[in-house]
């Protein structure tokens, strides 16, 4: 971020802001633009950043998401085959009966929608958090932790940034972390407190070193979330004007990267709404697939205009 900065800060007359720039970084991840992955070639664990495979998913019939990057900015795809842009997506618009061979023909690789979403399985939230607080039960003492922050569970689910907080005198329990490391961002990790004092710890992630440990962080906190009756909300309305065909679904709390695989495929990024942290314009049509998959992988539960605070 910061090198981009430097780069954009000369030639733009304003330019991006840091947090805008990584809003922007984490959609091109989301959509398979980057690849977050970890270097087995270092001595730490480092995650680096590569150009995504040109590949292609079907939204719908005749209507497929582009991703990937080629190097030096070439296209994924010749003038022969129209493309749509719409905010950071871009869909290859083909006849259905020859597009997948075209785009094969083209370099790109298919990915099936199973795949793409990756979305794991369905279980109960307090059957999700018996995993780890097993596994918290034999970690190693955890020592000082210096500069811990941890999200409290008594917050308000509907403001993100205003749940994170030092730990204080009294906290006992399970709750999801982060915690300052030599090199690179802040470490996600579950931290078991003892009236405020850190008595064990794991890093995050725990099984898979390929997936973001910030998509175990925010499952693990909406199982807690859930577990304490006070699931994650989300907010369906409709779409401002005459199109009653659309919806605008805003949400409160950061989503997994399988969530927004899915909402990137089924509807689009748009500006945020009042009170929201990010917000998705979807084909009525679809709300009661998305339903299905947030209920089923992160127990949220929809919501009204009057109810979010």
């Amino acid at each position: 971020m910061d090198t981009v900065l430097e780069v954009l800060t000369p030639v733009i007359p304003q330019p991006p802001t840091r947090d805008d720039l990584m809003g922007t970084l984490d959609q091109m991840i989301s959509t398979g633009d980057l690849l977050e992955l970890v270097d087995t070639t270092s001595d730490r664990a480092m995650r680096l950043l590569y150009l995504g495979p040109p590949s292609f998913i079907e939204r719908s019939p005749g209507r497929y998401l582009l991703t990937g990057i080629r190097p030096l900015g070439l296209p994924l795809v010749g003038s022969d085959i129209t493309v749509e842009h719409e905010g950071y997506a871009r869909t290859a618009v083909l006849d259905a009966d020859d597009a997948e061979t075209r785009l094969r023909a083209a370099g790109l690789h298919e990915i099936s929608q199973t795949r793409w979403i990756g979305q794991p399985a369905s279980m109960s939230a307090a059957d999700f958090l018996t995993q780890y607080r097993t596994r918290l039960d034999v970690a190693l003492a955890a020592g000082f932790v210096d500069g811990l922050t941890i999200i409290d569970p008594a917050s308000r689910p509907t403001y993100y940034r205003g749940r994170w907080r030092n730990p204080a005198e009294g906290d006992s329990g399970d709750f999801v972390g982060r915690r300052p490391q030599a090199y690179g961002a802040d470490r996600w990790c579950l931290v078991r407190l003892v009236d405020g004092a850190p008595e064990r710890l794991i890093d995050l992630p725990v099984d898979n070193s390929v997936a973001p440990a910030r998509d175990e962080a925010w499952r693990l906190q909406a199982a807690i979330d859930a577990a304490r009756g006070t699931s994650l909300p989300y907010r369906t309305r409709p779409m401002p004007g005459v199109d009653h065909a659309q919806a605008v679904v805003d949400f409160f709390s950061p989503l997994p990267s399988w969530a927004e695989r899915y909402l990137g495929l089924v509807g689009l990024s748009v500006e945020k709404s009042r009170g929201a942290l990010f917000s998705y314009r979807l084909p009525t049509s679809a709300l009661t697939g998305l339903a299905s998959v947030l209920t089923e992988t992160l127990w949220m539960t929809t919501t009204t205009d009057e109810e979010v605070q």
